[in-house]
């Protein structure tokens, strides 16, 4: 039921999908007897429109998100294994093309693929299922491997957990699968704006996972003052931050995490 209710909520969160209606509802009501009010409606979807595609408030709320963990110390000792959380590959398309196929996540993966070279003896999880509503397409895992395996990670090394469909039944499935062992040292991968919740929900799982932040999406503060250079790439950036920025809060006031903004 959680997973239902937060596709949909999540869906009429994000700020694009706010202006649009408003602009659309606005746009309705000129026609009718509610002119003014349309009007206004319209006016007010058009300049949030405005103000989540180019200014640059969603470097502002994306920042937060991707400076609170730091890369990964690698002078420490050698992981017992690292655990990528899906996300990285598009299963639908994936399935209707018979081959993988990435996105703009696509670090989770190569970063796998050299830590894997880099630590031979590590094992390898790969978290990720098919997060639709309605599926409709294949298992990202399944595509996962086959592309770590390009990258010359044996296919022998990479376990699948193919059920998890958010970040919560990342941790709990992937706790469930592996059984790791007091003090062993695993790494999480993930993207470095996701890296707040999914820690939180690791660590409600039980699961103490070591952060390994990749998929930077902001250069730093420099990129609070600099506007963007389409629409649509301000309001991607916005509604990706608003919707972690709304999982956060989600998954505090359920229990889901037990810290609001988990921290290092």
């Amino acid at each position: 039921m959680f997973f239902i209710l937060s596709k949909i909520v999540g869906f009429f969160a994000l700020p694009s999908d706010i202006a649009a209606t408003l602009a659309a509802v606005g746009v309705v009501l000129l026609f009718t007897r509610f002119r003014r009010a349309g009007r206004a409606l319209a006016t007010l979807g058009v300049v949030l429109l405005l103000i989540a595609g180019l200014t640059p408030l969603g470097n502002a709320l994306m920042l937060p998100l991707e400076e609170r963990f730091p890369p990964w110390d690698a002078t420490r000792d050698a992981p017992a294994g690292i655990i990528v959380l899906g996300g990285a590959v598009g299963p639908e398309l994936s399935a209707a093309r018979n081959t993988p196929d990435l996105n703009e996540s696509a670090e989770r993966i190569t970063a796998t693929a050299a830590l894997a070279q880099k630590y031979p003896q590590a094992r390898i999880v790969y978290s990720g299922g098919n997060a639709r509503l309605v599926l409709t397409g294949g298992i990202e895992a399944d595509y996962a491997i086959d592309l770590l395996e390009s990258l010359g990670v044996a296919r022998a090394r990479v376990v699948a957990e193919r059920q998890s469909r958010n970040t919560i039944e990342n941790a709990e499935f992937s706790k469930q699968l592996i059984q790791p062992k007091p003090g062993e040292r695993w790494l999480l991968v993930t993207s470095a704006y996701h890296m707040p919740r999914a820690i939180g929900a690791f660590r409600r799982a039980g699961f103490p996972v070591e952060a390994y932040p990749v998929d930077w999406r902001t250069r730093g503060p420099i990129d609070l003052w600099l506007p963007f250079e389409s629409v649509t790439a301000g309001l991607r950036r916005t509604d990706t931050a608003v919707h972690e920025w709304i999982g956060l809060v989600a998954y505090w006031m359920t229990g889901r995490s037990a810290e609001l903004f988990p921290a290092p």
